[in-house]
């Protein structure tokens, strides 16, 4: 068994969080094909990413808080097994509809790696180290979204579409092992009380009713939505729209990674020096540059793929910046109920991500316009957030 602190148990936290980036990118050049394999459409195809972003928003609220109760380790070990079951099931769908179904059992499953991972690392450094271990996290976590469009390309040209939920199910095996044998209990002894209802419920008000909180989580979950709406709209933006083929979507995707995880080394870097709010402006600001940009671009129908990339690129840096920040701006005044906190957080971020999916999938119309027009709008509606969270601050200064 690991310590808490060890380099082991960080890889493995990071590794549990990317089930859900894992979970959304690695199918993402399969959307066009799945259309052919069940005879659906665009809006169906992308339903099975908005359910499942559903699914992980909603599970979220339930694994948080019976981690609080019952420790981190027991409730993500359970919801791995569903998850590994659940992937292995889709794998043998024989309809669109079953297809959705069981993304949405797969979501309760996933979410529990990326909620509790947090949770464990606000347990493990407390409220200001977890800021720069949240970013550099999030950085090794990048790995994943980068190479999970290029291997599921690949594995979808070679072995089928299946072969990508079945590593999925590989990957919560293995992830349940090294957590079994390997990851110690985190939480705090003085969390595990008894849970209610009502006590959840008092627990959800006392976060709401906080003066930053909301806004912390609204900055993360609007620049987290747009990143959502690239992906429900790039595979076929670039696929279908500039005819490039599954495997280039993966390469391309692996662009935009970089940028993100440039945002997360600026953040790291910096955190310590600058501080988490300044952080979450500078990075809130970027990103609308970035989604002002694209969107610009498309409106002046400027068809080539650097005019989707490379703004996207730079709001990807932004997206770096915001997420692990406001994160930890979000958990650190609770130390006792992390996992309640970290899981509304995940609620609201995955809510939104879910109906800008959903907006773009039903507006898409072949072209790159939508897309961009909802990522500009997330990008400003972050930095909205950020300037309310400034007044929220100035407003508790001044009591």
């Amino acid at each position: 068994m690991s310590s808490a602190r060890s380099l082991t148990t960080t890889i493995i936290i990071a590794s549990l969080v990317a089930i859900g980036p894992l979970s959304t990118d690695m199918y993402l050049p399969a959307f066009p094909a799945l259309i052919e394999v069940f005879s659906s459409d665009i809006g169906q195809v992308q339903i099975t990413l908005s359910v499942f972003m559903v699914g992980f928003a909603v599970a979220q609220l339930i694994s948080g808080p019976l981690s609080d109760r019952f420790g981190r380790k027991p409730v993500l070990m359970v919801a791995l097994v569903l998850f590994l079951l659940s992937s292995i099931a889709i794998a043998y769908s024989s309809s669109i509809e079953m297809l959705i179904a069981l993304r949405f059992t797969q979501a309760i499953g996933g979410s529990a790696g990326p909620v509790l991972g947090r949770a464990m690392v606000r347990d493990i450094y407390g409220p200001h180290e977890s800021a720069r271990l949240l970013s550099y996290i999030s950085t090794a976590m990048a790995l994943a979204p980068a190479a999970a469009p290029i291997m599921g390309g690949y594995m979808l040209v070679w072995f089928g579409w299946e072969s990508i939920f079945l590593f999925l199910a590989f990957y919560a095996l293995v992830g349940l092992l090294l957590m079994a044998y390997q990851v110690p209990e985190t939480a705090p002894p003085s969390s595990h009380g008894p849970m209610s209802s009502r006590r959840l419920l008092d627990n959800y008000l006392l976060l709401l009713r906080h003066p930053t909180w909301r806004w912390y989580s609204l900055s993360g979950g609007f620049v987290f939505a747009g990143l959502f709406a690239f992906l429900s709209g790039a595979p076929f933006v670039v696929i279908d729209y500039f005819g490039f083929s599954e495997q280039q979507f993966g390469l391309f995707f692996t662009l935009v990674v970089i940028g993100f995880m440039v945002g997360t080394l600026i953040g790291g870097g910096m955190v310590r020096r600058v501080g988490i709010n300044p952080l979450i402006g500078m990075g809130a600001f970027v990103a609308l540059t970035g989604g002002s940009v694209m969107g610009i671009l498309a409106f002046l129908q400027v068809d080539h793929i650097s005019a989707v990339l490379v703004p996207h690129m730079l709001y990807m840096v932004g997206v770096g910046i915001v997420v692990p920040q406001s994160m930890a701006g979000a958990l650190a005044p609770f130390p006792k109920i992390a996992g309640t906190s970290s899981a509304l957080l995940g609620f609201f971020q995955m809510t939104l991500a879910a109906l800008v999916g959903v907006l773009v999938g039903q507006f898409h119309d072949g072209s790159p316009f939508y897309m961009a027009l909802a990522i500009a709008m997330m990008g400003g509606l972050t930095v909205i957030s950020y300037v309310m969270l400034r007044r929220a601050i100035q407003r508790q200064a001044n009591i």
